[in-house]
């Protein structure tokens, strides 16, 4: 009996230990907690994946007559929001999601046919779950602290692209193009300090883009 209640014990250790590893676990939790207490709304459209979109701070703002959950967070990966999908994007029954992972996959190495696997994997359980949810794939954007990548990122949007040609439901939202200014480079004016996230500036610029998608 006790050799049988030390292995169940091991086990719950074990779990618990496993639940705490999980990349932004807390901060996950301490999100879906504030959305929570907000208040939200089935069929609103969910914003989801990495900090450009958790730093859009007047999202729900600039589109007043659209209900909105801003589920993201961190610096997270596609493979990270994964493991979170149900807790930031399922649970809300959401008619539009908005994902913008690729970025930092791409910036810690990974390789696009890895990405595009994981958002494959995205929009597939999404659309299993919810078959009428439109899916919109947000493109990776261009950022002076990271112009040393812009191949792969160029080479990331375009199967996005192609992607969203050849799957039902799912849109590519291009942030890329209105970011550029004449010279083929990132908008210097459109960024914060560190050169990667945005300004207010920067937002408006999304907001042009995003608003077609919000009817």
């Amino acid at each position: 009996m006790k050799k049988l209640l030390s292995t169940f014990a091991l086990l719950l250790v074990i779990q618990f230990s496993f639940a705490q590893e999980l990349p932004f676990q807390e901060e996950v939790n301490n999100r879906a907690k504030e959305i929570d207490e907000a208040g939200w709304v089935k069929g609103s459209a969910v914003f989801t994946g990495s900090s450009s979109v958790r730093m859009w701070k007047n999202l729900q703002e600039q589109f007043p007559d659209v209900a909105i959950i801003n589920s993201a967070f961190g610096g997270s990966t596609a493979d990270q929001l994964l493991m979170h999908l149900d807790k930031t994007v399922l649970r809300f029954e959401p008619s539009k999601v908005f994902i913008y992972e690729g970025d930092n996959d791409i910036n810690a190495g990974q390789e696009i046919s890895d990405i595009m696997e994981n958002l494959d994997e995205l929009a597939t359980k999404i659309h299993a779950k919810y078959p009428n949810t439109t899916v919109n794939l947000i493109a990776a954007k261009p950022s002076p602290s990271r112009w040393d990548k812009k191949v792969s990122y160029v080479a990331l949007n375009d199967l996005i692209r192609q992607y969203a040609t050849t799957h039902d439901k799912v849109n590519i939202v291009n942030v890329w193009d209105i970011m550029i200014d004449d010279t083929g480079k990132p908008k210097a004016d459109i960024f914060i300090e560190d050169n990667l996230h945005m300004n207010d500036k920067g937002y408006a610029l999304w907001k042009e883009v995003f608003t077609p998608f919000m009817k």
